[in-house]
């Protein structure tokens, strides 16, 4: 079958990671710069076309992506007359893989309809190294038909790509998902900064949660850096933690209800912001509680 020509906005360390592995399996595709020339450089050089609107974007391809940071972005992308909507081909799907709120996708979607085409909410898990593998989780939410029409791609990206229900489940999912990310990494790093407060080993700290029922992954990932001072395991930054949290919260108070538990979490990666920490990487906040407790 032919491939669909694809549309890529958002070239940062996922997106350009999924750019170049659609790239290694032969498709084509068109791009456009944000904020950094790298990335896009390097996909020129393997084949990529650059193009300067959104509306460019969508002219030129069947299938536009997107993977930016907010909702607010994403909405800029979408609309007005330089956006992708401006022009959407007919029968064209757009994806959004980043986090943003629910009720932002649905109006996209909503609106994507109107013109012709079809949106998805496609949020991811894993890593940008998983993505240059063709490894990552796919939480696809949206029209089933316009999802089985682009599965091919999603299976060219991802490991375990998911069809979750109608527009916006996807980034409730992903919304939860990062709610119980952050309530345990931070929990994590409490736990390893309250271990020095009280004068016990991290590495013996660990050794007894890893034998027990809180073992996890996120353990892993924040114990790599208490104890062995990497924090690339996780390569998340506080700023956007404190983003996705803040979605959860705002997703909750849409729905008539407040969190309990995204409280504390919220109030931990607020204050490191205010230090100056927000492009710190989220294991990194065992400093940031260290230091809160030295300053009692």
């Amino acid at each position: 079958m032919t491939k669909p020509a694809i549309g890529f906005i958002g070239l940062g360390l996922m997106g350009s990671a999924m750019v170049e592995r659609l790239q290694s399996q032969g498709h084509s595709l068109t791009v456009i710069a944000n904020k950094s020339r790298e990335n896009v450089d390097a996909a020129v050089a393997r084949g990529a076309t650059e193009v300067g609107t959104g509306r460019d974007v969508a002219e030129a391809c069947d299938v536009v992506m997107l993977c930016v940071g907010t909702s607010a972005q994403v909405e800029s992308r979408m609309r007005g007359p330089e956006g992708v909507i401006a022009g959407l081909r007919e029968g064209a799907v757009v994806i959004d893989f980043g986090t943003s709120l629910p009720g932002s996708t649905r109006k996209l979607a909503e609106e994507v309809a109107a013109a012709g085409g079809a949106y998805l909410d496609a949020p991811l898990g894993r890593t940008p190294m998983h993505a240059r593998d063709g490894l990552l989780n796919i939480m696809g939410a949206g029209d089933k038909a316009a999802f089985d029409k682009v599965r091919p791609v999603l299976d060219d990206l991802g490991e375990n790509v998911f069809h979750l229900g109608a527009s916006g489940t996807g980034h409730v999912i992903k919304l939860i998902n990062n709610f119980c990310a952050q309530c345990m990494s931070n929990a994590f790093a409490e736990a390893f900064a309250m271990a020095d407060r009280t004068g016990v080993d991290r590495q013996a700290v660990y050794d007894v949660m890893s034998a027990g029922p809180v073992a996890s992954a996120m353990l892993g990932f924040i114990k790599a850096y208490a104890v062995e001072g990497n924090p690339d395991m996780l390569a998340f930054s506080v700023r956007n933690a404190a983003k996705d949290v803040g979605y959860y919260r705002q997703m909750a108070e849409d729905a008539g209800v407040k969190s309990f538990m995204a409280k504390g979490a919220m109030q931990a990666l607020e204050e490191a912001i205010s230090m100056g920490r927000g492009d710190t990487l989220v294991p990194e906040q065992v400093d940031f509680f260290a230091r809160k407790f030295e300053s009692g």
